[in-house]
């Protein structure tokens, strides 16, 4: 039995160079993770991550050792056990929660500690995180979830219930963990790329085997999102998937023109289109702008806002990232919001897909989620003990024990 002994962290930074991460709203040039190490009194050690740009991620460090303090001296299986009650009680401290509610740098915290528990535990159990979930029974995946101020969508026997309906074709589906699952690259088309990179790096990535990616849009000039849209078109294809991603930046009245100016090129979805606070701003655009798809999630902090933008019937695509919620379990907790409003989750993968590589085997196999895609950015590859592996446009299943989540 593993019993966490000591809660450690590490304010782990990471430069990037040439443009890579640029995006129209954020001055990136570092991607960085607040780490929670639970280290165990036999040796094993739990990593979990969450994702910063750099600032403030000591202040993120911080508010781990803090929240984490109560986890110490907990046998890891019985911590599991009820960990939806234990992640309530962490989100609800009486001091910390003031910060938030459930967002913020405090909701980063609980998604490090969060990732960190479910690392621990599959290494306690010697199984990657995928098989360690989908051996789970529906009563065991409905105790890790914090379904609180869901129940007038999603009770627990709603989250049962959808558990149980998707046990009997499970085997239809498993066929993924042998196939891999596909994947989409973001890294084509960076905001402060020239056109040439983005030509250059789609024949890469197409040569890849990839036949979906992203570009980033937002500029001031519309007419520039507009021309290198129909760049990517013009060189992927017609038959790929292009992902428009303008991180914020329209207000309501430009992403309506600019969504009705960039649906020429038929994109696969527009991406955080505008304020991501704003549900009827994004309610309003979905109907002004149909049948084109509305994607976001990579600023939607918690599972609350998440269902009340798919109650407005706000977003298409459910791009919820266990980085920026609090963790795997409330990635689970808004995949299940998902089924319920049949909507489909590509995460968002702030970790460059480490983590989400196994939730979405488990969210297709245990759920009955489609499988479509999985963002892929590769910059930070090179830190990672055991890094995705990404061949032929797919992610190929990992086999160690863990959430692959262990830096070097």
């Amino acid at each position: 039995m593993t019993t966490i002994a000591k809660v450690t962290t590490r304010d782990a930074r990471f430069a990037l160079e040439g443009g890579a991460g640029s995006d129209a709203v954020h001055d990136i040039d570092h991607y960085a993770y607040p780490v929670a190490i639970l280290r165990g009194d036999d040796g094993l050690a739990g990593t979990g991550i969450a994702l910063t740009l750099g600032g403030s991620n000591d202040l993120v460090c911080r508010l781990i050792e803090q929240l984490a303090t109560p986890l110490v001296g907990l046998e890891i299986e019985a911590l599991m056990a009820d960990f939806g009650a234990v992640q309530k009680r962490l989100a609800d401290h009486p001091q910390y929660r003031w910060l938030g509610p459930h967002k913020g740098m405090v909701h980063l915290a609980l998604a490090s500690i969060a990732n960190a528990c479910f690392d621990l535990w599959a290494k306690a159990r010697g199984l990657p995180l995928w098989r360690l979930l989908l051996e789970l029974s529906p009563e065991e995946v409905v105790a890790l979830l914090d379904l609180s101020y869901l129940e007038d969508v999603l009770s627990r026997e709603d989250a049962l219930r959808l558990l149980r309906d998707a046990e009997p074709t499970r085997s239809e589906r498993a066929g993924v963990i042998e196939r891999g699952y596909p994947g989409y690259d973001t890294s084509i088309g960076w905001f402060n790329y020239s056109d040439q990179q983005v030509r250059d790096n789609i024949a890469k990535t197409v040569d890849r085997g990839f036949n979906a990616m992203k570009l980033k849009v937002g500029s001031a000039d519309g007419e520039r999102d507009i021309r290198r849209a129909h760049l990517v078109r013009e060189a992927a294809g017609p038959d790929a998937a292009v992902m428009l991603d303008c991180n914020q930046q329209w207000t309501l009245p430009q992403a309506i023109r600019m969504c009705l100016a960039l649906a020429e090129m038929n994109p696969y979805w527009i991406e955080e289109p505008t304020h991501p606070d704003d549900v009827l701003a994004h309610q309003t655009l979905a109907r002004a702008v149909a049948p084109l798809d509305i994607a976001l999630g990579e600023h939607v902090p918690n599972r609350v806002m998440f269902k009340t933008f798919m109650q407005a019937q706000a977003l298409r695509y459910v791009q919820a990232d266990c980085t920026r919620l609090a963790g795997v379990g409330e990635f689970i907790t808004v995949s299940l919001l998902a089924r319920r409003f049949n909507l489909p989750v590509v995460p968002h993968v702030g970790d460059m897909g480490q983590i989400h590589q196994h939730l979405v085997l488990f969210n297709h196999v245990a759920l009955g989620h489609e499988a479509l895609l999985l963002e892929y950015i590769p910059h930070l590859r090179e830190h990672f003990i055991h890094p995705a592996r990404v061949e032929g446009g797919v992610y190929h299943t990992p086999q160690e024990p863990g959430s692959s989540s262990d830096l070097k």
